[in-house]
């Protein structure tokens, strides 16, 4: 029975339980240290000299480490090869960075299941098992795994975050907790560009940030491919909501609401706020929120109907925008207050909120899509995927400045190529030649 359970439905069942117990596991954190729970059992704890709670993480990171769920194959390779070569075998496997592509499958497979599951349209996804010797640009793997991985590796990173800045905890007991989730985001964000030919080659990298500008910046609509613009590909990414039966948008609803999490525990440790727990600081912060909504329509307003006939006038409406702005926060900082720490912890919260009002409007779209809070709705998703692919751009062209970076990846992606003394840098570029 179990040999029927994981060779069918139950391998792609048990990927996305995993990942949905690492989101229970943090979004539990994140309200024990917003909460002020965390606190308390660590203090009562500390006073009973209790250090049973230590004692059963110590022994829950071991198993992080994935050596347990990697068991099963190097007992059968052992069968098959003998164990020496088994064990020779698995170093091997990890020395070329298996487990940052089979954590990145996971991801895969649970996104796309439970999206399945959720909202029907199952399709064949290829899962590349072909010898891949061709660069992919950037925006090409954005469109790929924008919503699959990059966008939950930053909700990750940003409970992560969160849970850093306000733990009680010391730091052994913090790196035992969130150490293998860390290495989790990490691996959603950057294994596509690590697993990419020419991932870091400098020239590459220059002609995917001109690609990638003009991707988002190109105009969408009718008989435009989602390839060559990012509205259309936003409109594609999304299709599936306008066919998915009630129960299943409400479900999709329930789930985003965990995005209000954070700004609802945030607010109240705002110094700004001076210890006040009254539901009016709550309340105050929705106010900011729909300002910021409100100057987003302004600008867009002003965009449409002044920019092409009077520049001149629509600049000095966005140079009052900014003025007013930088106003606000200087008289903030005046008579309330307002920290460097604060405008951190504004943005910790207020971020999440808008991705999740972002994927409720999308659920709503055919009811709202004709009026016109939907043209700032696109603006500010426009404004998000900019931000997401620019602060992932980054890392990778800082990498890519740095020529040892761009060989060693090569090496080891086409390790067996190299000790063959095959000369595989030949192919990719007659590939990009062929392209």
């Amino acid at each position: 029975m179990l040999s029927c359970y994981f060779t069918t439905v139950g391998f792609y069942f048990n990927s996305l339980i995993s990942v949905v117990g690492v989101y229970v596991f943090l979004y539990g954190q994140l309200y024990l240290v917003l909460s002020g729970l965390q606190s308390a059992l660590l203090i009562k704890a500390h006073h009973q000299n209790m250090k049973s709670l230590e004692t059963a993480l110590a022994s829950q990171s071991f198993l992080q480490l994935g050596l347990l769920t990697g068991l099963p194959m190097v007992m059968e390779l052992g069968l098959e090869k003998g164990f020496r070569a088994a064990l020779s075998d698995f170093i091997l496997m990890q020395l070329q960075v298996a487990s940052v592509f089979f954590t990145f499958s996971l991801g895969t497979k649970a996104h796309y299941y439970g999206r399945t599951i959720l909202h029907g349209g199952a399709k064949y996804r290829p899962t590349g098992r072909k010898f891949v010797v061709f660069h992919a640009s950037f925006t090409e793997n954005y469109q790929l795994y924008s919503r699959s991985h990059f966008v939950k590796a930053f909700e990750l990173i940003f409970l992560l975050i969160i849970y850093h800045l306000f733990r009680k905890s010391d730091g052994k007991f913090h790196v035992m907790v969130t150490y293998s989730t860390w290495f989790m985001a990490m691996t959603w964000l950057f294994a596509p560009f690590l697993f990419n030919p020419a991932g870091f080659a400098w020239h590459k990298i220059v002609d995917d940030w001109s690609d990638w500008n003009r991707w988002m910046m190109n105009q969408g609509g009718i008989g435009v491919q989602p390839e060559k613009s990012w509205e259309s590909w936003w409109n594609a990414e999304n299709a599936h909501l306008r066919y998915s039966v009630l129960s299943s948008r409400i479900i999709e609803v329930l789930l985003c609401l965990r995005f209000f999490v954070y700004q609802y525990g945030l607010v109240y440790h705002l110094k700004i706020s001076h210890d006040n727990k009254n539901f009016l600081v709550y309340l105050l912060s929705w106010v900011v929120i729909i300002s910021i909504v409100g100057l987003v329509k302004l600008v867009n307003c002003a965009s449409r109907q002044l920019s092409s006939k009077h520049q001149l006038i629509f600049r000095f409406i966005k140079l009052l925008t900014f003025l007013a702005v930088v106003t606000s926060f200087i008289l903030l900082s005046c008579l309330c207050k307002l920290s460097i720490m604060d405008l951190i912890v504004c943005c910790l919260a207020f971020i999440p909120t808008g991705w999740g009002l972002l994927l409720i409007v999308q659920v709503l779209r055919p009811k709202i899509e004709y009026y016109a809070i939907w043209e700032p709705i696109q603006v500010i998703a426009h404004a998000y995927d900019y931000g997401m692919g620019t602060l992932l751009f980054f890392p990778i062209a800082v990498l890519a400045w740095m020529p040892i970076i761009s060989a060693i990846q090569t090496r080891v992606l086409f390790n067996r190529a190299f000790s063959r003394q095959l000369q595989i840098q030949p192919f990719i570029i007659g590939k990009t030649k062929r392209r």
